[in-house]
């Protein structure tokens, strides 16, 4: 797991904020053979989480991403099922109220684990809810990543080992 996405783990966890990791950086906790650019989440709504998260946001310095301006996100924007692209420094990553054929915070929960990641136990969607999700999807990067997710899959139950 490289620094910077050590570092908003580190950030969030410190802040006790609700999130559930999905896109490239589930995968990779899955072990499965891929890069990312950037750290996907889908947050917990919920007023007093979306009230830790701000907080967290503003110790990272977190703006949006490619505006001029430097704007970064309020109450308002967290609470909402849209995502919210930011950067802090060289670290990417989208805060998700929903994802596409997935739902939101509640939904997921249930088709999440823990994985351990350094001395944090954190939040991932399995292995199978990614392939469910990216099978649903169309653009030629997700088409791209289910064939390593499946692939990924199919080692693991030839190896008789649990998805992470």
């Amino acid at each position: 797991m490289e620094n910077r996405f050590l570092r908003l783990i580190d950030v969030l966890a410190r802040h006790d904020v609700r999130y559930i990791v999905v896109g490239g950086v589930a995968a990779v906790l899955h072990r499965v053979p891929i890069s990312t650019q950037d750290f996907d989440v889908v947050h917990d709504r919920a007023g007093d989480n979306v009230e830790k998260l701000l907080g967290a946001l503003r110790e990272l310095g977190a703006i949006y991403r490619d505006d001029p301006r430097r704007l970064t996100p309020g109450e308002s924007h967290l609470v909402g099922p849209g995502q919210q692209l930011l950067q802090a420094g060289n670290l990417k990553f989208d805060l998700l109220g929903t994802i596409d054929h997935g739902g939101g915070y509640e939904q997921l929960l249930p088709e999440s684990e823990l994985v351990e990641v350094g001395p944090y136990r954190v939040r991932v969607l399995t292995l199978a809810k990614l392939i469910d999700v990216k099978r649903k999807l169309t653009r030629p990067k997700d088409k791209l990543m289910l064939l390593h997710l499946e692939a990924t899959l199919d080692e693991l139950k030839k190896s008789g080992r649990k998805e992470h």
